[in-house]
């Protein structure tokens, strides 16, 4: 098997498993309905992409104007998994016309390729298409795209780190799994795009052999990443919890801002504040509303009868803590007793996480590291030895 004929197998290979990837999205039950039709959309502009390795140049040269409009495709791709990562990130996200606007750089390229290429005739679009790499259109094309690229990758990564502190200040449970996850597919298609710009470079050297191997390991790792993605995006389906639009960070300037109820009839000042947290810490330890491994500032909000805003800026700002942490505190004292507790030596570290209200092994081992400098086993080995 020849070159071409090897990355031709391979290009059709990818675009197979990547339909039976979109179709299986399109028809799988989820309540992320919406964040899978997006990416099915990006999988299937990926499929476009990947499938001008199979396009005859017959057909190309036959039509090279709906080649070059293939090209440009491209710009439709970054902005759709960045509105991908947004349906993700926000509960109450929906597609609304302002969305359209990520679609101008797709727009402008095209019109200005109308009167080189849309609008020619055939010895003109042939011509054009033949000389592409040297056309000033062609170089403005490419500038966009990169452009496009480093822009969108800097507003994905500041979307997933705002999501995870307003999540952090929110909920009891941690999203780090999901956000690592999220964070490390976005650096891996970056990184795959940069790996496609050098392959594109190499086309204008004397290194022909070279990318064919280039352009083979190209499509091998892009459809492991996709085909990954998509199998982590169905795993996290029901544990991925996205937070309101309407959340914002507990910022600096409420830090002296005093909560209005908790204890009717108090002043706003020091005392009122210190009283309010005694309050709360009490209600932590008589009440353990930390034992449900759901619980949301919204939820203990309701249980005190205290607005959920007053009580994120008691906790975050007060008590310069963020939510899960606070939470999660209360969860290792308990977990702590537990595991000095001989007469509950049966029980094991997994047994024990779940009964103090974790999900995970992973945020267990991490926050109770955190709190004792100790992972769990080697905190009861020591309290043993103590005994």
């Amino acid at each position: 098997m020849d070159s071409f004929n090897f990355l031709k197998t391979i290009a059709i290979i990818s675009v197979f498993i990547l339909f039976l990837l979109i179709v299986f999205l399109l028809t799988v039950e989820s309540n992320k309905k919406l964040s899978n039709r997006l990416f099915a959309g990006y999988l299937f502009l990926t499929a476009i992409d990947t499938g001008g390795a199979f396009i005859s140049n017959v057909f190309i040269t036959i039509q090279p104007r709906i080649e070059i409009f293939r090209w440009t495709l491209i710009l439709l791709n970054i902005p759709l998994f960045y509105v991908y990562v947004l349906s993700l990130c926000y509960e109450d996200f929906q597609l609304k016309r302002k969305h359209l606007l990520h679609c101008i750089p797709f727009v402008i390229i095209n019109l200005i390729l109308v009167f080189r290429i849309y609008s020619s005739n055939d010895f003109e679009q042939r011509f054009f298409f033949t000389h592409h790499s040297e056309t000033v259109e062609m170089i403005i094309f490419q500038i966009m795209i990169e452009i496009q690229y480093v822009l969108y990758i800097i507003m994905i990564i500041s979307i997933l780190k705002r999501y995870k502190k307003i999540y952090l200040e929110n909920n009891s449970s941690s999203g780090n799994s999901v956000y690592k996850w999220l964070f490390q597919i976005t650096i891996v298609f970056a990184i795959v795009h940069y790996f496609a710009t050098f392959k594109n470079i190499l086309r204008y050297t004397d290194y022909h052999q070279f990318l064919i191997f280039i352009n083979g390991v190209l499509e091998i790792i892009s459809l492991i990443a996709i085909s990954w993605f998509v199998l982590q995006s169905l795993k996290y389906s029901e544990f991925f919890k996205g937070i309101s639009s309407k959340l914002e960070l507990v910022k600096k300037s409420t830090q002296k801002r005093i909560p209005e109820t908790l204890v009717d009839g108090e002043k706003n000042n020091d005392s009122s504040i210190n009283f309010q947290i005694e309050m709360l810490k009490k209600y932590m330890i008589e009440k353990k509303p930390y034992l449900e491994a759901s619980l949301t500032l919204q939820n203990l909000a309701s249980e005190i009868n205290m607005p959920a805003r007053e009580l994120s800026i008691l906790i975050n700002s007060n008590m310069n803590m963020r939510f899960f942490d606070f939470v999660n505190q209360y969860r290792i004292e308990n977990a702590t007793e537990l595991l000095q507790n001989h007469s509950k030596s049966d029980l094991t570290a997994l047994e024990i996480l779940y009964k103090v209200g974790f999900n995970s092994k992973s945020s267990f081992n991490t926050a109770f590291k955190k709190h004792t400098s100790l992972t769990p086993s080697e905190y009861r080995k020591t309290y043993s030895k103590i005994d």
